[in-house]
């Protein structure tokens, strides 16, 4: 492998540190000592910058090293087919979740027994697909909002950009139980309104 010789090469002919190379391409120190010991390789955006600030071609800088990157680059692509599908299920179960929320009030009301056993319906399938978009979450390392609206886009945060999202995947678990279950007892206290001022005027 070339990759980690040429970049140390390059970094020591403008006289730069490890530390001073991460920061003009947005990435940590070790990440730079993990490119020049060969434990791994650069994505597509540090492999620009790098090109970029040294002044060479993308083919000058890997030379040898083609046919490797290709295969990483590739491994770091997300596939156009698993962004769709998690897209599709992403939007059935928006849908879904906002009919569970809604529903249950206007269901039992109207439809008795059969509404709750409708609603039962529409709950399976919210927590069905609930449980396959986690688990592409958990396959494709997406947690927070950002992350998530990168990989809908097909795009990848840099290293910088990502640690700063794992900083906040904590408080974001915690903050969208809350902001939900408040989004639906607000729902739920204005159906019941609804229905409130729909008997009081007599229409049901």
């Amino acid at each position: 492998m070339e990759l980690g010789n040429q970049i140390k090469k390059y970094r020591n002919q403008l006289n730069m540190s490890q530390d001073e190379l991460a920061e003009k391409i947005y990435v940590t120190r070790q990440t730079i000592s993990n490119w020049e010991n060969e434990k791994n390789y650069p994505d597509v955006h540090s492999l620009l910058r790098l090109s970029s600030l040294f002044g060479v071609s993308v083919d000058e800088l890997i030379k040898g090293d083609l046919e490797m990157m290709k295969e990483t680059i590739k491994g770091q692509s997300y596939a156009e087919e698993d962004i769709k599908r998690f897209n599709r299920d992403g939007a059935i179960f928006t849908v879904l979740m906002i009919a569970m929320v809604i529903l249950p009030v206007p269901l039992a009301t109207f439809f008795g027994w059969i509404g709750w056993a409708c609603w039962g319906i529409v709950a399976l399938f919210t927590m069905v697909l609930a449980i396959r978009v986690e688990k592409q979450k958990k396959t494709f390392d997406i947690q927070t909002y950002r992350e998530i609206v990168a990989f809908t886009e097909g795009k990848k945060l840099d290293e910088i950009e990502q640690i700063k999202e794992e900083a906040k995947r904590p408080y974001q678990k915690v903050m969208m139980p809350l902001i939900a279950g408040a989004v639906a007892f607000i729902v739920c206290v204005l159906i019941g309104g609804v229905i409130i001022l729909l008997r009081h005027i007599g229409i049901m």
